[in-house]
């Protein structure tokens, strides 16, 4: 998947809508006219509605308002502040349905008001021929209950969508990443594996599984560009891969055992199930370890430090 883009894709701005059907103080149908600033107010909306606590932030001192400031906005969605102000201020209006994937995750906001932020937005909301990377609540309240579990979301081309404090905790904070650098396959293929290790047979099944994987979403998804293009780079930087690709082969990436190597707790053996959330296309992959073992003592000391880093 490309990088969200800072910059308002060209287009009419939608017009008002039937409002998103959800309690809070979210923007309401008649609280809306045709003006231009629309998008902005809904999206302000939605800001001050969302304590820093609800999506691991921390509290960050005195604040005016109880919801998110806009740097804490921009850094869930990794977009910059400054198009946040702008598209809060009226004065960006079309944002790409990248950026509006991203604002609505980093927002919690729920099914109808996805599709309001869409309409306000005058974009089309992704379609069964596009891969989605909405996180429904019910997995998002998952990854906040079971803290002591890495775990996080991809989607159905392995970009890495949501995570939880102990899976930064385990394999490094990826806020910062931006774009394919949080694309399992594109980082694995090009030299950023992490600090996971891997044998040469385990780099070789893992490389198979993964190209076989993505085979099968482009035959799933044969309209969503982002993924075209994501194969066609591959292909172009890659021989591995490309290699991989023009053999044909369709499946599935599934679980298997992790060696990773922590710079604070050392080495962990575990097991990294892939699990396909019911009802979507997305994959949770959750590590875990044998009760009782060193790894799993590790495994606990590195959710303290998760926690610890949220606070």
């Amino acid at each position: 998947m490309s990088r969200p883009k800072d910059v308002p894709a060209e287009g009419p701005p939608g017009a008002p809508a039937a409002g998103p059907g959800a309690n809070g103080p979210g923007p309401k149908p008649n609280d809306l006219g045709r003006s231009a600033n629309d998008l902005g107010r809904a999206l302000h909306g939605w800001r001050d509605r969302i304590s820093p606590a609800t999506v691991g932030l921390p509290s960050g001192g005195v604040r005016r308002a109880a919801g998110l400031r806009r740097e804490e906005l921009a850094h869930l969605a990794a977009l910059s502040v400054d198009y946040i102000t702008r598209l809060e201020q009226g004065r960006a209006t079309s944002p790409s349905p990248q950026v509006l994937g991203s604002l609505a995750r980093a927002l919690r906001l729920s099914d109808a008001e996805r599709s309001y932020l869409y309409l306000l937005a005058g974009q089309p909301e992704p379609g069964p021929g596009h891969i989605s990377s909405h996180v429904p609540p019910g997995l998002r309240r998952l990854l906040d209950q079971l803290s002591g579990a890495p775990l996080s979301v991809h989607d159905a081309a392995w970009n890495l969508i949501e995570w939880n404090a102990s899976w930064a905790a385990l394999l490094g904070d990826p806020s910062a990443l931006r774009g394919r650098e949080r694309n399992v396959v594109w980082r694995h293929f090009t030299g950023r594996r992490g600090r996971v290790t891997q044998t040469p047979e385990q780099r070789a099944d893992f490389e198979a599984s993964t190209v076989a994987d993505l085979r099968a979403a482009t035959a799933r998804y044969p309209a969503d560009q982002g993924l075209r293009a994501l194969v066609k780079d591959l292909r172009e930087t890659s021989e591995t891969f490309a290699g991989l690709w023009d053999s044909g082969i369709v499946g599935t990436h599934e679980s298997g055992s992790k060696t990773i190597t922590h710079p604070e707790v050392g080495l962990l053996t575990l097991s990294c199930d892939v699990l396909v959330a019911q009802g979507s296309d997305l994959r949770v992959v959750a590590y875990t370890a044998a009760p009782g073992s060193e790894s799993a003592a590790a495994l606990g000391l590195l959710d303290v430090i998760g926690i610890q880093a949220m606070t």
